[in-house]
């Protein structure tokens, strides 16, 4: 379930209230059910995936691809699967630790570990959103944000695209005041 920290030390729980907040910034999220198939908790408990067992995962959510397509034209999916043995893990990782956005809606489900989400409000206030296994988020085209792993080096998560070259970070280099 996710959890929103406020810059002033705040933390939101109930995901009425997360939506709430984040909702001026056009930010959507949802807690949708996981794959409770017993070969899906397979896949879901592993550290890492082969390709082909990616694919046999995005099978058990592909019901949710077929809604977003409808709703939204997301034209691709994949599934990001990060682990503390994962080689360049670090140097990846980096690339979404600074402060940037894409001309493309960021867009994730979150199968089974956990992440933050950093974004910068309105009126400059910072907030860091923990996501975790069930959490849908859409980040908005164009949207200030970073990401980071925190003390939790695990992460599945389906990413959807309309565009795959629209997902490219454009760093702002607005400084970081939570981590």
């Amino acid at each position: 379930m996710a959890e929103l920290r406020l810059q002033d030390g705040a933390r939101l729980t109930e995901l009425a209230r997360i939506t709430e907040y984040l909702s001026p910034l056009g930010i959507a999220l949802h807690c949708w059910d996981l794959p409770d198939d017993k070969r899906a908790r397979v896949l879901l408990a592993a550290q890492a995936l082969a390709g082909p067992e990616q694919d046999e995962l995005l099978g058990f959510v592909e019901h949710r691809f077929a809604a977003l397509r409808a709703e939204h034209g997301y034209e691709a999916r994949d599934l990001i699967v990060l682990h503390e043995d994962l080689p360049g893990l670090g140097e990846a990782l980096a690339k979404f630790a600074a402060v940037h956005y894409h001309d493309d809606d960021e867009v994730r489900y979150v199968l089974a570990g956990a992440g933050y989400f950093g974004f910068i409000g309105h009126d400059g206030q910072q907030m860091l959103l923990k996501v975790t296994a069930g959490d849908y988020i859409n980040v908005p085209a164009r949207t200030e944000h970073w990401f980071v792993m925190g003390d939790s080096p695990r992460i599945k998560a389906v990413r959807y695209f309309s565009d795959k070259a629209g997902w490219v970070p454009v760093y702002t280099h607005t400084p970081i005041a939570l981590v």
